[in-house]
């Protein structure tokens, strides 16, 4: 048996002018993609595993990962899927390790349309998908694969067991002990990132009905929240079901789900508060109690993993025009200024205008960069290993970093934007996080795991980035209304479809 395994990994926030070009994904082809992938906690790694345990032969034409940023250059995305697709001729069956929500500059349905080609090369081949929670789902990627399964944890910490189950039902279907019959339904509903959380809710308990539905004879049960920072049709919440043999017992299920979803719409949405009055919540935080652990202030307008420039200022200033002090920000993405540090030298005193320095053209944002006065105090290569529980043991390669100090704040500056995987990001440059009052993280979710058990308190902060929270900063033009929340009349019903 001859089984295709490939990557292709990007969430697109189509308001984002962070470019994604194909270098963004790293590339990894043939053998070095098998190498990339194998022994990973990732969907990929797990279906070379099966692969391996079944003595098939593996074909690898691409392993490809990017961080969200905005729509993927043509070329990138031709050139992907190109070579995927071109791998496809007498394979026996596929395997992808896909996102769900990749817009490309020449598509606004990056995995339905490669799974299309596919089905063209090979009409009768199983075709199995692992997919993030937060992909949105069309109708091609519904037509076109024969199972699809999604992580059911975010923080995502299930991409290994969501690869194992999505390729164990394919190879079972190849041995007859299962036959795979999707249902679908896609209320009209963006939620917000920040209610997709799985630990609690709305979203919660909509993941609870899907573990239950297996555990009642679903093959798999899939609630993917969407992302709804991609100006598309149906940036929407979906729940995939996949039955055994009875399409019209999944279907049952997909509306029961759905019918729930969508009678709790608005435990899914997320309305922030002023940026001021979180501070003014974090120092209040930070004085409730003589214990000392930091509080974090999450500034989620401004979040790597949702296509954030890590550029934005906003919380740090209005921090310190409060007049907080001890607190540890970064990483904030800046080369420009990185060099100017590292020129300045280790132990120079230095003014310079650091972030605020990329526009948001979408968004008529067009930000002024201010001055920071402080002692460089440290540099480094940006290099750490990950140990906690997402991306264990991956190397974080975020380019030269400087650590400024300006006395009530010590100001981590990359050529990178970065997420928060790790304490890494801190102690690699001397940094210890326990001893700060406030730590800024431009972090949505994925610092949590490691972050929260460390702090007294958690603030959330809208910096009004190009990942805010506040939909009516963002001027969708190409999503099919009316829409829940957008438009606040909205009516659907689950068993309309």
């Amino acid at each position: 048996m001859k089984i295709l395994i490939a990557r292709l990994n990007h969430e697109t926030n189509t308001y984002s002018p962070v470019a994604t070009p194909l270098e963004s994904f790293s590339p990894r082809y043939g053998a070095q993609g098998y190498r990339a992938a194998k022994g990973t906690r990732t969907a990929a790694g797990a279906f070379i595993d099966l692969a391996e345990a079944v003595g098939a032969e593996i074909v690898v034409p691409v392993i490809a990962g990017a961080n969200p940023s905005g729509r993927v250059a043509a070329d990138a995305y031709t050139h992907l899927t190109d070579t995927i697709v071109a791998a496809a001729a007498g394979c026996d069956a596929v395997m992808l390790d896909l996102h769900g929500a990749m817009v490309a500059e020449n598509s606004d349905d990056g995995e339905g349309e490669l799974l299309q080609r596919l089905r063209q090369v090979l009409p009768d081949a199983p075709i199995a998908v692992a997919l993030d929670l937060h992909g949105n789902i069309t109708q091609p990627l519904i037509d076109h694969a024969d199972i699809a399964v999604s992580f059911k944890t975010y923080p995502h910490i299930d991409m290994y067991e969501t690869g194992e189950h999505a390729g164990r039902l394919l190879l079972e279907m190849i041995a007859g002990r299962v036959r795979p019959v999707m249902a679908w339904r896609r209320p009209p509903l963006v939620t917000h990132t920040l209610r997709s959380r799985t630990d609690e809710g709305a979203m919660q308990r909509a993941v609870a009905l899907a573990k239950e539905a297996e555990k009642g004879g679903m093959l798999a049960v899939s609630i993917l929240a969407g992302f709804g920072l991609a100006d598309i049709p149906a940036p929407c919440i979906s729940v995939i079901v996949v039955g055994d043999g009875d399409r019209r017992k999944a279907d049952e299920v997909a509306e029961r789900i759905a019918a729930q979803i969508w009678e709790e719409r608005e435990g899914f949405t997320y309305r922030p508060d002023p940026l001021p009055t979180s501070i003014a919540m974090a120092a209040a935080a930070a004085n409730a109690t003589a214990e000392h652990r930091p509080v974090l202030l999450l500034d989620h307008g401004d979040n790597c993993m949702s296509g954030g420039t890590c550029d934005d200022m906003a919380v740090l200033h209005e921090a310190l025009a409060q007049g907080l002090d001890g607190i540890a920000v970064g990483p904030v993405c800046d080369p420009e200024a990185v060099a100017q540090l590292i020129a300045a030298g280790v132990g120079a005193s230095v003014t310079l205008n650091v972030g605020d320095k990329v526009a948001a053209p979408q968004l008529s944002v067009y930000p002024e960069s201010k001055p920071l006065s402080g002692k460089v105090t440290a540099i480094s290569d940006g290099e750490y290993v990950i140990s906690g529980p997402t991306y264990t043991g991956q190397r974080i390669r975020m380019g030269r970093t400087v650590l400024l100090d300006t006395g009530a704040a010590k100001v981590i500056v990359t050529e990178t934007p970065q997420e928060h995987w790790d304490l890494g990001i801190f102690t690699h440059i001397g940094v210890d996080p326990h001893a700060a009052r406030f730590l800024i993280l431009k972090s949505r979710m994925y610092c949590r795991p490691v972050f929260v058990p460390i702090a007294k308190s958690v603030i959330e902060c809208d910096s009004e980035g190009v990942t805010s929270s506040r939909y009516e900063m963002f001027p969708f033009r190409n999503v099919s209304r009316p829409v829940y929340p957008l438009d606040k009349d909205t009516a659907w019903s689950a068993s309309a479809g």
